[in-house]
């Protein structure tokens, strides 16, 4: 797996971007609040300033440009801000740079978890890679991943290298099968593939068994968590989709045979020569399956 990345030059960043795209007097009524809630004792005026933020800067998008997400690539791998507001940027910069302040960060962040409106959640949750003591906080994250509010899971675990460098394997095969509950997709989480494993696999399997038990689809995407690990009743369980799924489910599974250590999933992959030909070729790769 990765190394964690450094958040200090994605704070950098991301105050350049919002310091580009306000006007100066929003920027120092910002530089204002920040100074005063660095004084106080406690977190009023950090609990003030999240609710004001949309009224005083706005809630556009904050509009990144290709070269702007390029920079929050090459800074923190799997960083993806793109659907970011500057209200967004605002609220995590502002609470990322009370950093060093008693109380400690985790507790200041689990206060405003605990007391956020879904659209301040959002925002605390998208800053996940920015913050400090990261590893401090995942007890935050875990209960943020229990949310049904799509939209709030999707800020922790959409485009957010966090859950994949500080979720325990526990936490993180929760959340990948959360995601099913929700109508959440998983090619968004990062980390998707180097986070796979054989216990996730065997919980997806043992979901899709449900899902086919009830009459119901079983979404696409859970044979790309089960693939590297499919061997015996797995095969067979892919067998199954080759023969009655749709061509997108048969994409899935042909690509998870193609995944998987046992050689008899090769076997079986060549019994379906279009989709095999497909794969060596690269002609069908996840990105393409929809």
């Amino acid at each position: 797996m990765r190394k964690p990345p450094d958040p200090g030059a994605g704070r950098a960043l991301l105050q350049e971007w919002l310091f580009n795209r306000i006007e100066a007097e929003q920027r120092r009524w910002f530089d204002a609040q920040l100074s005063a809630a660095r004084a106080e004792q406690g977190d009023r005026i950090l609990f003030i300033t999240f609710g004001l933020v949309p009224r005083r800067l706005g809630k556009q998008p904050l509009g990144l440009t290709g070269d702007d997400l390029a920079a929050a690539e090459a800074c923190l791998p799997g960083w993806r801000p793109d659907r970011w507001s500057v209200a967004d940027a605002a609220r995590i910069l502002f609470l990322a740079s009370l950093h060093g302040r008693r109380p400690d960060f985790s507790s200041r962040f689990g206060s405003l978890c605990q007391t956020a409106e879904m659209a301040e959640a959002v925002a605390l949750y998208r800053g996940l890679p920015l913050y400090p003591e990261p590893a401090d906080i995942e007890p935050w994250v875990g209960e943020g991943l229990r949310t049904n509010m799509r939209s709030v899971f999707e800020a922790i675990a959409h485009e957010n290298p966090y859950p994949m460098h500080y979720l325990d394997t526990h936490r993180w095969n929760h959340m990948v099968l959360k995601a099913l509950f929700v109508g959440s997709r998983l090619a968004p989480i990062e980390g998707l593939d180097e986070r796979a494993n054989e216990e996730l696999a065997r919980i997806l399997r043992d979901f899709a068994h449900e899902r086919w038990a009830a009459g119901r689809p079983v979404p696409f995407e859970i044979w790309r968590c089960v693939g590297p690990f499919a061997r015996g009743g797995a095969l067979g369980d892919l067998e199954r989709v080759l023969e009655s799924g749709t061509t997108t489910e048969q994409q899935a599974a042909a690509l998870a045979l193609a995944a998987s250590p046992d050689v008899d999933a090769k076997v079986l992959l060549q019994r379906f020569p279009v989709l095999a030909s497909a794969v060596e070729n690269g002609m069908l790769e996840w990105a393409g399956v929809q």
